[in-house]
């Protein structure tokens, strides 16, 4: 039994309609399910408006009859999401909305806040209403966020992997997640050598005492960093352990280092071999 975890909150955007379909609901129902957890659904999607008031009726006509159109794809997400849940007896409570980026940003972050998860689809590109909406919820809702790949649709945690470097967002990370570690029966504090100076962080085994204290199944591991880089090394080790979460510490390095330079975030928020759980 998952304990300590009440309320989940997932968000559809419109860009989900194709070309597949949304995991995030039918995961947070699962996750739900397992937690007795009630779950709210926002789906939302974001109002094209014209640069100046000096536009054409036919032009003004085209982009109201495209509005008009992401809110339909909107309310059937809606629609799909509350119907699913009632089949899996979990409360759910829908909201639809279409607005532009600023207040729809503004109305997630202000469901994210007063959750105890936020579950996102993974982004299909990099450059999308999806991604502005993950970055918004690492940095902005203070509440952790859990990033489903495409073609998971059951929440399990038997097997979960944290990332350790022994940073304060690792630590939080870690913590946030201590309801699902609880559960899981095997937990691996995995901490990757050689990509960086971890002189000033705390080793992984000094975290035995506090998961010890909380009846937590762990093992510890230290591996090299493959060529420099601990992004694909922790994906490795995660493909090939079978694991069924990562836990990590989001955008360790500023992130504008991340997104110019790459980084464990942005590699795995790419190629995730499993969903992944970030605090920041």
């Amino acid at each position: 039994m998952l304990y300590n975890i009440k309320n989940l909150f997932v968000a559809l955007s419109s860009e989900t309609e194709s070309p597949d379909a949304p995991c995030a609901v039918a995961y947070g129902l699962s996750l739900a399910g397992q937690a007795g957890a009630r779950l709210t659904v926002q789906s939302f999607a974001q109002k094209l408006s014209l640069p100046h008031s000096r536009t054409s009726d036919v032009v003004a006509g085209m982009a109201a009859a495209e509005n008009e159109r992401l809110l339909a794809i909107a309310s059937k997400l809606a629609d799909d999401a509350r119907a699913a849940a009632a089949l899996a007896g979990v409360p759910c409570r829908t909201d639809v909305g279409l607005a532009p980026h600023s207040e729809l940003v503004a109305n997630f972050l202000a469901e994210a806040r007063v959750h105890d998860l936020t579950i996102l689809d993974a982004e299909s590109n990099t450059i999308s209403t999806d991604r502005a909406i993950i970055e918004a919820a690492v940095f902005q809702s203070g509440r952790p966020v859990l990033i489903v790949p495409q073609g998971y649709e059951t929440f399990k945690a038997e097997r979960v992997v944290v990332a350790w470097d022994g940073s304060a967002r690792a630590a939080r990370a870690l913590n946030d997640a201590l309801p699902i570690l609880r559960a899981a029966k095997s937990v691996e504090i995995v901490s990757i050598v050689g990509e960086k100076d971890l002189s000033d962080s705390v080793p992984g085994a000094e975290l035995a005492p506090h998961l010890a204290s909380h009846e937590i199944n762990f093992e510890i591991t230290s591996l090299p960093a493959v060529h420099g880089d601990a992004g694909e090394t922790l994906r490795i080790h995660a493909m090939g352990t079978g694991a069924d979460l990562i836990v990590m510490g989001a955008y360790v390095h500023s992130w504008f280092r991340q997104v110019a330079l790459g980084g464990v975030t942005q590699s795995l928020l790419r190629t995730s071999p499993a969903p992944l759980f970030l605090s920041y």
